[in-house]
């Protein structure tokens, strides 16, 4: 589970998701996030799988 918050934290750091965004198009906010989520989950499910 920290590896995947990690993960995330990285992902949102790097593409620069802000609370300026969420404050400004929730939305986009919402999506960026969920995209990050969705990778970070992938590459944990990946490394449990297959290692």
């Amino acid at each position: 589970m920290l590896l995947w918050i990690r993960l995330v934290k990285q992902m949102v750091d790097a593409e620069g998701i802000t609370e300026m965004l969420k404050a400004n198009d929730q939305m986009e906010w919402v999506g960026r996030m969920n995209s990050c989520r969705d990778r970070a989950s992938e590459t944990v499910y990946h490394q449990v799988i297959y290692t």
